[in-house]
């Protein structure tokens, strides 16, 4: 069953097409990633679908729902959460306070009741913490909880930030160059945590570099170029196209993609 579907969408800044008459479908379960070589706009197509830009023209639907151009906030009560390719973390809170951050679309209690600091609020409080307490044990920070974000490492910082992202309970998590920066052992660990949240049921996009991560967890590729659809299929399917072979991946870069995941 589709639950993300763009549909021609378009945008240019000034007199450049940074997305050209895009349509692609995401379904539920699935790990959809989009590759592209630096500025086939890829991070810019994530912003249209997350409500930060809106499309020129076309459409993006959110299970069956015109959602074009809807606020982030508003997407994210519909069930749409999402990182971004740098660093957005409040490095002066623990790493538990970042995460309980996210779990506000959560809580239900009013403004009123917080200024009164009434018992319902107190248990929403306790509440929070411990959803937070186990997103952290889910990607593997439970024992950096009260640590400062500022003191964790970079791999560590990926895992937080895809853990408050988790935190609004999504239906769809878009993660943009998720494992940029990070080492070998730290894309592993992004890699696996990535392959865990999709079979619990989370349907994820992903924007990345790494082509190894990317052929070994995707159930399907979008490849772009110069803002448009280059190609679509399997990781087998990308690999060996030969569009993708020569206006991305490269004679040497196919060959490692050939054998990424054996």
């Amino acid at each position: 069953m589709t639950l993300l579907a763009v549909d021609n969408i378009a945008i240019q800044f000034g007199g450049v097409k940074a997305v050209d008459d895009l349509s692609f479908a995401v379904e539920k379960g699935q790990i959809f990633s989009i590759i592209g070589p630096n500025g086939a706009g890829k991070t810019t197509l994530f912003n249209m679908i997350s409500g930060i830009y809106r499309p020129s023209r076309g459409r993006v639907t959110l299970e069956g729902t015109d959602v074009t151009g809807l606020p982030p906030h508003l997407l994210a009560r519909r069930g749409l959460s999402r990182t971004f390719q740098n660093l957005q973390i409040f490095y002066r809170m623990t790493a538990l306070e970042n995460v309980m951050v996210g779990c506000h679309l959560q809580e239900r209690r009013s403004v009123l009741a917080h200024l009164l600091a009434l018992p319902s609020v107190k248990r929403q409080n306790a509440e929070s913490r411990d959803r937070a307490h186990a997103l952290l044990t889910r990607v593997g920070l439970s024992a950096d909880a009260e640590k400062d974000a500022g003191n964790l490492s970079y791999g560590a910082l990926k895992r937080l930030e895809i853990a408050r992202a988790l935190a609004s309970d999504p239906k769809l998590l878009l993660l943009d160059e998720p494992a940029a920066g990070c080492n070998h052992v730290e894309t592993e660990e992004i890699d696996a945590l990535i392959q865990t949240i999709a079979q619990d049921g989370v349907t994820v996009a992903l924007v990345e570099h790494d082509m190894k991560l990317v052929m070994k967890i995707s159930h399907r590729i979008l490849v772009l170029d110069y803002g448009r659809k280059l190609a679509e299929g399997s990781a087998q399917e990308v690999r060996q196209n030969p569009d993708v072979i020569r206006a991305y991946l490269g004679s040497q870069a196919s060959v490692g993609a050939a054998h990424a995941g054996t």
